[in-house]
């Protein structure tokens, strides 16, 4: 089997890393060799922070190069153009839609681009899009963003949704795991694939 590359892409506070151990425990159910990288860019509130997950029969590294992710789940949108570069040629961006300035448009630096799902669309690329944070807080927290957007990433990987649900169980914190739940199935059937 070929090794497969998922990016994980935000600023600081999305829950970037638990996507991504959300993820690796599911992959790691499947038997697959998996990788989960650390957080990679400025965790706090407001910086820009990646995290990589690859799986396949053998996997050497969890890094992910310049046009090798198949997949890139941008918690938001500039994230998600930002690293564009990335996806594999035929891969998919999944997009929150929410716009959360980072840093470099915060200080001023630059200024947040318009459409910027619609320009990744007319690029070629497949782009599934959401609101995720709509659907997190009728969940019952705008904190469970990450958690919708790992419903959707649930309908593109495929895998049992009792996998998904088992490995939230595992990775949630007790005091938001009700909410996980709720926000996975909405961000599920947000989707069809």
């Amino acid at each position: 089997m070929k090794t497969t590359s998922i990016m994980f892409v935000g600023v600081g506070g999305q829950g970037t890393l638990l996507a991504s151990r959300i993820v690796g425990h599911v992959l790691l159910e499947q038997g697959f060799d998996t990788k989960v990288s650390e957080v990679h860019g400025m965790s706090q509130r407001g910086g820009s922070v990646t995290t990589y997950v690859k799986y396949g029969d053998k996997v050497h590294s969890p890094i992910v190069d310049t046009g090798e992710a198949d997949y890139i789940v941008g918690f938001e949108q500039m994230e998600a153009a930002r690293w564009l570069p990335y996806l594999a040629k035929g891969g998919k961006m999944l997009i929150n839609t929410q716009k959360l300035p980072p840093m470099p448009v915060i200080t001023g630096a630059t200024q947040y681009n318009q459409d910027i799902v619609g320009k990744i669309e007319s690029a070629g690329v497949g782009v599934v899009s959401l609101d995720a944070l709509e659907l997190a807080e009728k969940a019952g927290s705008p904190r469970s963003v990450n958690v919708v957007m790992m419903g959707s990433l649930s309908r593109e990987l495929g895998f049992e949704e009792k996998l998904w649900i088992e490995a939230i169980r595992a990775c949630s914190p007790p005091v938001a795991l009700e909410c996980n739940l709720k926000a996975f199935e909405f961000g599920r059937n947000s989707i069809t694939v």
